[in-house]
Formats: structure tokens, C-alpha cells, sequence
């Protein structure tokens, strides 16, 4: 995966090394993270379940732990020998969360490094990147994919989810990569909050948000997308997820959707990253 060079900040020095990154502000909620679950565990969850040791990593849980607990509770439903490590990389967010911590729960002190034994099957790093620049944002993918478990043996390897949704989680944009690098980008919203489509660009991850602009592929597919969803408008009358699956049948005409109406009927879209990858300039 190129990058540009790019020097990632580093935050503090721990016992083992660098802590690389920088603190973030910690919001979070309880249950805002819910669509991104469990889309990792309905398309992961085989490889979870196939991995050996299915180690899943949530950096960057912010200052309370309720992602990371959720998160163990949603991926056990699909593999339930997985295990979560919460990676934060201010340490009294570490303290405040090990209360929480049981079997198959635990948290560490760290950042980009994600100190953890192996080679994760997941990291998931939800409203993490939101606060860097965009320049930084490859290294960042380069440096997490390089921690995934590596393909082989049937195995597509370990999966990167980054992205960044709404206070509540009704809005949410992800990218997802493997060790080669970015797959897909998945667009999940509650359909009765929506009112079109490109109401999702404010939740555009950092790869993606700059680039909502004339000549840019993601610009092109969400104006696509609402020309869709304004056709679908007689499809109302059934409720807002007949006039959405009605639209991705459509914007699959032109867009290289990659996944089914089960996953349309929940509120979501994924399509390749190679249609909407930034342009280089």
C-alpha cells in the first residue's frame, strides 16, 4: 500500500517503546457503535471464527469503555472464542476502564503501535482519525494493516474498520481494509432520520470527507445516489427501507455495489474503495 512519507505523532514513551498518536477528546456513547458491529459480524465473523487465536482490537474506545463491551458481546454472537483488547492511549482512561474488565476483556495503554501479542484478526478504530490530517491518514492505514493477521490458508487475513459516525450512531461511514490495504467503504444510516443520502457526507471518514468536491468519485457518488433515492420517492408509501433498497438496486447499475439487499434491508450500502479512492492531485 503506498503512502506518502508521513511522520506520525508520537505521544508519550512507555515501558517497550513508543506510544504512537495523540489523545483524542474520548466522547462516546453507549450503543454507538451498534451498525458498525454488526456489519464486522456478519462479514468477519467466519474469519474470527477460523482464526486461531481471534483476537479483536477497539482503539481508541474513548473515555468510557462501553464500546469495547459491546463490542465483545456482538462478536461472540458470530465467534464466540473472541477476545477484545481496548487500546487507549491516555492511561487514565485505562485505569477508569479496568474495572470492566472479565473473561475475554481486557484493556491496554497504547496507541497506532495496538501493543497487543500476534497479530489481531480485527482493529476497529471508530472517531479516531477524525482529528488528523488527511496527509497522515495513509500511514496510519499502512502502519494498523501492517498489524493484521496475514492472509493464507483461506484466509483473506485481518480487518481494519475505520470510520466515524454521528453522537448516537444513527450516521455512520466506514472503510474497511485488509493487509493489502482499503477494500471497501460502507454507508449505514437509520432510514427514518434520513433525509437523503448525502446527509451522510458530514460522517465521511478523514480519507474521504476533504474530498466531497466536483471532480472527485465520492462527490460523484453521492450526487448519484440522491438522483437515485429522489427516483425511488414513489417506493415511500412502502416505508423508507423499500425506497432504500429500490435506490441501491439503481445506484448498482453504475456503482460497483459489492454486497446484498440482507445488508440494504439494515440501512446499508458497501461499495469497492477503488470506485470512490481519492484522486491524486
Amino acid at each position: 500500500m503506498a503512502t506518502r512519507a508521513t511522520t506520525l505523532p508520537r505521544s508519550r514513551l512507555r515501558s517497550g517503546g513508543p506510544v504512537v498518536g495523540t489523545v483524542t477528546r474520548g466522547t462516546t456513547n453507549p450503543n454507538r457503535l451498534r451498525r458498525m458491529d454488526r456489519w464486522i459480524a456478519a462479514t468477519h465473523g467466519a474469519e474470527l471464527r477460523r482464526a486461531e487465536d481471534p483476537v479483536a482490537v477497539d482503539l481508541g474506545y474513548g473515555a468510557a469503555p462501553w464500546t469495547a463491551v459491546e463490542l465483545l458481546g456482538r462478536l461472540r454472537t458470530a465467534a464466540p472464542r473472541t477476545r477484545v483488547v481496548g487500546v487507549e492511549i491516555e492511561p487514565e482512561r485505562v485505569a477508569a476502564a479496568r474495572p470492566y474488565e472479565r473473561e475475554g476483556l481486557t484493556f491496554r495503554h497504547g496507541g497506532f503501535e495496538v501493543p497487543v501479542p500476534g497479530r489481531p484478526a480485527l482493529v476497529r478504530a471508530a472517531n479516531v482519525l477524525r482529528q488528523y490530517d488527511e496527509e497522515q491518514v495513509a500511514a496510519v492505514w499502512e502502519r494498523l494493516c501492517a498489524r493484521l493477521a496475514p492472509a493464507g490458508g483461506g484466509s483473506r487475513g485481518g480487518l481494519l474498520v475505520e470510520g466515524t459516525c454521528d453522537e448516537i450512531g444513527r450516521r455512520h461511514v466506514w472503510v474497511a481494509l485488509g493487509p493489502e490495504g482499503p477494500r471497501t467503504v460502507t454507508f449505514a444510516t437509520r432510514l427514518g432520520s434520513l433525509d437523503r443520502p448525502s446527509d451522510l457526507a458530514e460522517r465521511l471518514p478523514k480519507a474521504l470527507i476533504h474530498r466531497n468536491v466536483p471532480g472527485e468519485p465520492v462527490h460523484a457518488f453521492l450526487r448519484d445516489f440522491d438522483r437515485a433515492w429522489a427516483a425511488a420517492a414513489p417506493y415511500a408509501s412502502y416505508g423508507a427501507r423499500q425506497r432504500w433498497i429500490r435506490t441501491v438496486r439503481a445506484l448498482r447499475a453504475d456503482w460497483p455495489v459489492t454486497d446484498s439487499p440482507a445488508r440494504w434491508r439494515q440501512g446499508e450500502v458497501t461499495v469497492s474503495w477503488a470506485a470512490l479512492a481519492p484522486r491524486t492531485h
